[in-house]
Parts: C-alpha cells; sequence; structure tokens
C-alpha cells in the first residue's frame, strides 16, 4: 500500500516548522537550496539547526532577513508563528528568541543581492515561481498555496486578489517557506497527505493597521473557505498562521488516516515561540496496514476501526445534489472518484429529464456537515454545475470493519457486518476481480467460495 505524510498540528503550522519537520523527515536540503537558488530572489539567508522545545530535539529552520536589502531598520522580524499580516503584509510583532534552548547549527546559506525596495501583487509572485528550476508539480503546489493566502487577504481587507500586495520584506521569507514546503513535499515522494485539527492560541496580535484577533482573518478565512479543522487551546497568542493554513489547504488529500498504520519516519520542525507543551509540528511517514489484519484459524484479531467504522445509528448526514445536462460520462466518472476520495460516504448519478426534455444526470452525493465546503469545492471546479443543493438526512448504518483472509484461491479482502447477533460476510470487488482473472474463474464462483471461506474462519472462532 502506498505511503501517506501525516501533518500533526497539536502546536499549530506554520511555513518554518512545515519545512523543518519535512527536513528532518529526510528531504534534501541541497535540493532545497538549490531549488531557491534558482529564483534569482535575494536579501536573505537560511538558518538550518537543531534546537530543543520541552526536551524534544527538532529541526530550526529559518530564513533571515538582510539588513540594508530593502529592510526596514525598525522592523523586528519573527518568522512564522506571529507572522505577517494585512495585505502588504508588513508587521511588526515583538520578536521571540529562544535564548534559553541550546542550538547546534547546520550552517546559514546566504543570499546577498542588492535589491530595491518593492511590492509585489501574486501575479509578481508566478512570475518567480515560473524561475523555479524543478518540475510542474513543485509549481503547482507553491501557485496554489500563494493563491489561498492572497484570495483569504483579499477577503479580509476588502480588496480584488490582484491588489493584494506582498511587501519585499514580507514577501521573501513567504516565498522561502511556501516553495521550500513545495520542493520538499516533492522530494519525499508523497502523494496521499492528511493533516490532523490545526490547534489555535486566543488574544490578539499587532500588526501594522493595529491589534487584530486570533485566529487572524486570513487564517480564519483560510480554515473556513477549505474546511480546516480548528482546535482552540488556552495558548495566548497565534498558533497557526496564514501561510501555515494555506499550506495545510494546498496539501490534504483525505481527511482520516487509515484504520491501521505503521510508523516509518518521524520529522520534528520546531516553532519560534514557547508553549506549555512542545511548539513544534510532527510530520510522520505512515504505512497503510489495514490490508495486513488477517482473520486466521484459532485468532481472530479486531482492527482499529477508522472513523468510519464508529458511525452510529440515526448519525446525521448531509445530502448534496446536482443537476447536470452538459458532461460527459468520462468527465462525471472522474467527479465521482474525486468526490469519494476527498471523504463523501457514497456518489451515484440518477437519469432526469430538465427543461425542454434534455436529458441529464443528477449528482447525489452523502456527507459529514464539515466535508461539505470541500466536496461542494470539488463540484464547483470539476463538474460544470453552477449550483449545489443541500439538505440534512438521518443514517441508520451496520457495524462493519475489513479483514483479509487466505483461501484456496489466494487472499481476499472481505467486509464483515454485523446486526444484533446475525453477522453478513460480503467479498470486495477488487479481491474478487484480481482472483478471476489470475485462476480464469467466473465472478460467481469465486464470490461464494470467498464468502463461505470467511463464514467457516469466523464461526471457528
Amino acid at each position: 500500500m502506498g505511503k501517506i505524510l501525516y501533518l500533526e498540528c497539536n502546536s499549530g503550522i506554520s511555513g518554518d516548522m512545515t519545512v523543518g519537520a519535512l527536513l528532518d523527515l529526510g528531504a534534501d536540503k541541497e535540493v532545497l537550496t538549490k531549488a531557491l537558488d534558482s529564483l534569482g530572489v535575494g536579501g536573505y539567508r537560511l538558518h538550518f539547526g537543531r534546537t530543543v522545545k520541552c526536551g524534544l530535539d527538532a529541526y530550526d529552520f529559518d530564513v533571515h532577513l538582510e539588513e540594508g536589502e530593502g529592510h526596514d531598520p525598525g522592523h523586528n522580524h519573527e518568522h512564522e508563528n506571529g507572522h505577517h499580516h494585512g495585505h502588504d503584509y508588513h508587521h511588526d510583532h515583538e520578536h521571540h528568541n529562544d535564548h534559553d534552548h541550546h542550538h547546534k547549527h547546520d550552517h546559514e546559506h546566504d543570499h546577498e543581492h542588492n535589491h530595491d525596495y518593492i511590492h509585489r501583487n501574486i501575479h509578481d509572485i508566478y512570475a518567480i515561481i515560473e524561475r523555479l528550476d524543478t518540475n510542474s508539480r513543485v509549481k503547482e503546489m507553491a501557485k496554489r498555496m500563494f493563491d489561498i493566502v492572497a484570495v483569504a487577504e483579499s477577503k479580509a481587507h476588502g480588496i480584488p486578489v490582484e491588489e493584494v500586495h506582498f511587501h519585499e520584506v514580507g514577501a521573501i521569507d513567504s516565498i522561502v517557506d511556501i516553495i521550500g514546503v513545495a520542493v520538499c513535499v516533492d522530494n519525499l515522494g508523497i502523494e496521499e497527505i492528511v493533516v490532523s485539527p490545526l490547534a489555535e492560541g486566543f488574544g490578539s496580535v499587532r500588526c501594522q493597521h493595529g491589534v487584530i484577533p486570533v485566529p487572524v482573518p486570513a487564517t480564519a478565512n483560510i480554515t473556513s473557505a477549505h474546511g480546516l479543522k480548528l482546535r482552540f487551546t488556552d495558548n495566548m497568542g497565534e498558533m497557526v498562521t496564514p501561510t501555515g493554513a494555506a499550506i495545510a489547504a494546498a496539501l490534504k488529500t483525505r481527511e482520516i488516516l487509515p484504520a491501521s498504520c505503521r510508523i516509518l519516519k518521524t520529522g520534528l520542525g520546531a516553532g519560534k515561540k514557547d508553549f506549555k507543551q512542545a511548539n513544534v509540528l510532527r510530520a510522520m511517514i505512515l504505512e497503510d496496514t489495514s490490508h495486513e489484519v488477517n482473520l486466521l484459524v484459532g485468532q481472530r484479531e479486531t482492527p482499529l476501526r477508522s472513523e468510519e467504522c464508529l458511525e452510529k445509528p440515526g448519525e446525521q448526514m448531509w445530502v448534496l445534489e446536482a443537476n447536470i445536462d452538459d458532461s460527459s460520462g468520462e468527465a462525471l466518472g472522474l467527479v465521482m472518484e474525486s468526490l469519494l476520495e476527498a471523504g463523501a460516504a457514497d456518489v451515484w448519478y440518477t437519469p432526469i429529464y430538465m427543461k425542454k426534455n434534455r436529458p441529464a444526470y443528477m449528482l447525489s452525493l452523502i456527507c459529514r456537515e464539515e466535508e461539505i465546503n470541500g466536496l461542494e469545492d470539488i463540484l464547483f471546479t470539476q463538474a460544470t454545475t453552477i449550483g449545489v443543493r443541500r439538505h440534512p438526512v438521518s443514517r441508520t448504518i451496520l457495524n462493519r470493519e475489513k479483514r483479509k483472509i487466505s483461501t484456496e484461491l489466494g487472499e481476499a479482502e472481505v467486509k464483515i457486518c454485523t446486526h444484533g447477533e446475525m453477522v453478513f460476510f460480503y467479498p470486495e470487488y477488487e479481491s474478487i476481480r484480481t482472483i478471476c482473472r489470475q485462476k480464469g474463474l467466473d465472478y460467481q464462483t469465486v464470490y461464494c467460495k470467498i464468502r463461505e471461506e470467511a463464514e467457516r474462519l469466523w464461526k471457528n472462532n
């Protein structure tokens, strides 16, 4: 099974924390610095080192802005956790240093080009990203993260996205962080990413425009628009930065972890503040092991159940519907796959007739409330609909779990459902299909053999 990157945001998330955690996981530092060099953007130097947070050794990545190179001498720069807010991205937070921590310095990578005092809009940022000497996946990831931030800032300030300007001082570390995350994710070769709820603090922060509440407007806009979950804590101050929220929104590919997994590697990225808990972002590379749970004679192993398996009778769900009369069957198939991968519990199409007797399809799906925003985003971007209906429903489902069994035909996955004292066995289609092709057998024969073996093993246990 494929590997999964899990970002555990129990102390929030920011750009430098994410880059540090990914480097600690094994992302190649030389690949990162080479990619950043190709941008032709100066006025900063990179710090790679180690630090200690509440007794935990963590990777300390930072971007230091050069004095005298478009840098405001009165600006005390605090990277990320306490970042820039406002459409010109200039910020005057108090600097937080970790003087009580031991630092083991790796090296600092210098960029010493002189730059005029400039502002950049989102199109200027895109032009910089296009200079990146890397593949298109990295560029698209970086553009998506910047786009998410720009849209959130435009909403916060009530201005068009094109008028959101990234101040030279603030834009440099945002560019480095966002491109750094994209480069490191690509370098690790991870496709599937799960992000935990984002721990956030309370109170307010001071920016160029005055005092603003936590979560800051841009962060609140991002979490709302992309269905990210916030978990509020009693820590004073900002724990989730706009850049961190944009990273979480852009990278997340699935909502929940598999029923069981194996931890292959762990990385810790250090934040720049001190809380009562370790201010680190933990990143883990996991291997899905849910397929390894076997049902053996004389041994009944009950796997950890995923969120899906813990659904209760009478659960509140939502139905989303859209009428589509101008899309091909292939396109509708991709939409269905995307919706299921994004967390929809079920997706189906119903043939209908619309105005002037036009043949069409009604796309329907069922999901949880927290998944509505993300699924509607897929409907509006991948389908041709311009409107989505939704209404609440309640459902009752059987408790179920998947198990892998050994049969005379080969290994197969079986879904086991219970209702009171009754047990039902449903062989999974993919297992039946694989055995049919390997053995040259028909569907019904394989289905019955797998079901009989599952029933026998269950009774023997």
